[in-house]
């Protein structure tokens, strides 16, 4: 069990999270830098231990994670997801906690495109009747 490597890929808007569980000492690493270092707001770490916290295995593993695009709160979201699918490869009988939950489901909520004659989605331009 000490070359073993789980992996899961996590989505959320524009991020995708590349995410490797190895057992261990619970550190978690974003992108070469500390979970601590990487995401500022306490929430968002909160949002990335939710999966870990619910299957009772926070500090068992080490979380070595590769996340691009979009932004710090879809990051976040991506992480949870990828980590939520490792957790699944350990052991598939953390399925209904996870999904219970909700951390295996794809968030499907994106941006809006922007539409023609209006300043955004849906933000009209600016209305005067003088």
């Amino acid at each position: 069990m000490a070359g073993t490597k789980f992996y899961g890929t996590g989505r959320r808007k524009k991020s995708i999270a590349r995410v490797y569980l190895t057992p261990g000492t619970g550190k978690i690493t974003v992108n070469k830098r500390d979970i601590d270092e990487y995401f500022g707001l306490d929430t968002l770490k909160v949002i990335v231990r939710q999966p870990l916290v619910a299957t009772e295995t926070d500090g068992k593993y080490d979380i070595l994670v590769n996340v691009k695009g979009g932004g710090y709160t879809g990051q976040a979201g991506a992480v949870r997801h990828g980590i939520a699918r490792a957790l699944l490869e350990v052991d598939a009988e953390y399925r209904p906690i996870l999904k219970s939950a909700g951390y295996l489901t794809r968030d499907p909520r994106m941006k809006e495109r922007k539409k023609y004659g209006l300043k955004a989605a849906r933000r009209a331009p600016q209305f005067s009747k003088r």
